[in-house]
């Protein structure tokens, strides 16, 4: 199977509210233009306009409830946020890896199935098999890798998880069914879930995918490769809230993932990771409006039935270079979310 060219339609959804049109003298106090109204921003304190896309960083949907201009704020947006203590034991506890004797016995048990499949003499089709992420060798860079991602979740009070999860009132684990997806969902092959597995169980005991996360004054966090990456290895897996789509609607958020696409509307489930999440959330898009912004897509967003649920993957879709920033198209093959304005 080719993972290439994935044939479900992945996007992530955002639904805020349309800012009501101010009077026709506002103009936006960056780029000095009345164009584009509708994302025209107010401040609610000094009557003051901004562009969305003149804000530095930018927004890409328009904030809920009360919103203020820079001039208006102290502007801690756009200042470096404080940096995660370089403590071994602090990273251990906050990414909850396990403890030395758990993970040898775990790296025992995966050195033996690797054993086991290199010794197979049977000569099958070849086909393009999904990679494990190659994580830096020098655990002093692991560390200081972790510590990038533990700022930003701080930063944005975030939790870290690894998982997908299910919370009461929102969406059950029983709703995450593949059979129900409009169109039906590829399955992940065999020998690319034990792929998958063993990144997982790397994560659990602190090897980390080679990724730095940055903080951009335009683009916010971002993500870096820290190392050269292969083309369909596997970068990590979007994980979140399972919730109904029907009860995000109107979330202000904009890193909603569509995981399920019902055929029967009420069904589709999207992911949420706004209070626990992993480094894909600050993996940003690209501006799809542009020759030049589709250049930098260098992840592709696939939707799989792993063992029976439905999971989403971001894969490098060509070599990555080491200083390289992760991009990826927020769409698919669908043209929903707003990528005009993106860096």
């Amino acid at each position: 199977m080719s993972c290439s060219k994935p044939s479900m339609s992945l996007r992530r959804r955002t639904r805020a509210p349309q800012p009501a049109p101010g009077p026709d003298d506002v103009s936006c106090e960056q780029c000095g233009s009345g164009d584009s109204p509708a994302e025209l921003l107010l401040c609610d304190k000094c009557d003051r306009g901004y562009h969305l896309f003149c804000l530095n960083p930018i927004l890409s949907s328009v904030p809920k409830g009360s919103w203020f201009c820079p001039s208006c704020t102290s502007n801690s947006t756009t200042k470096k946020p404080k940096s995660f203590p370089l403590v071994q034991t602090k990273i251990i506890d906050f990414f909850r890896i396990q403890r030395s004797s758990e993970a040898l016995q775990i790296s025992n048990q995966d050195a033996r199935k690797k054993r086991k499949r290199g010794s197979s003499l049977v000569v099958s089709k070849k086909r393009r098999k999904l990679l494990p992420f190659t994580p830096s060798e020098d655990p002093e860079r692991r560390l200081q890798q972790m510590a990038s991602l533990a700022t930003a979740l701080t930063a944005t009070n975030t939790k870290f998880s690894n998982e997908l999860t299910y919370i009461p009132g929102m969406a059950p684990r029983s709703a995450n069914c593949p059979a129900l997806e409009r169109g039906g969902m590829q399955i992940l092959l065999k020998e690319d879930t034990e792929t998958l597995n063993l990144c997982k169980s790397m994560m659990e005991r602190g090897e980390c995918p080679p990724l730095m996360v940055v903080f951009d004054p335009l683009e916010g966090f971002t993500v870096e490769a820290d190392r050269f990456i292969r083309d369909l290895t596997i970068i990590t897996e979007y994980v979140g809230d399972v919730d109904f789509l029907k009860n995000r609607e109107n979330d202000e958020g904009d890193s909603i993932m569509t995981l399920l696409s019902a055929s029967d509307p009420s069904q589709t489930l999207v992911i949420c990771p706004d209070k626990r999440s992993n480094i894909a959330r600050f993996i940003n898009g690209i501006n799809n409006h542009t020759p030049e912004g589709k250049k930098k897509q260098n992840l592709k967003c696939v939707r799989f039935d792993v063992n029976g649920e439905c999971r989403v993957l971001l894969i490098a879709n060509r070599d990555i270079t080491k200083g390289e920033r992760l991009y990826y198209d927020y769409n698919g093959d669908e043209h929903e979310y707003p990528t005009e304005h993106f860096v």
